[in-house]
């Protein structure tokens, strides 16, 4: 589905690339929203990976990882729209 040229994008700062609405506080990346529940997947799949392969120090990681299942326990309701493609300014 591609925007058509004349709808206006969903944030309220920024370009194409990245956006930002600081009312609603959600962020754009090329025009796709990023929820921070995928933010927290990242983040934790990052510090699992690091503590696996002896890259830094457990404690570290396990702050990761215990930031990243926050992000992702705090945006849980919203799970079934994360992958959804397109702005989401619903």
């Amino acid at each position: 589905m591609q925007m058509a040229k004349n709808r206006t994008p969903a944030w309220t700062h920024g370009n194409r690339i990245v956006g930002f609405d600081p009312e609603q506080r959600r962020l754009w990346i090329g025009g796709q929203r990023l929820h921070h529940g995928v933010t927290g997947i990242a983040l934790a799949g990052t510090a699992i990976a690091n503590l696996a392969a002896r890259r830094s120090a457990a404690s570290r990681s396990l702050a990761w990882l215990l930031a990243g299942g926050a992000l992702v326990a705090h945006d849980w309701k919203d799970r079934a729209v994360w992958f959804r493609r397109g702005p989401q300014s619903d």
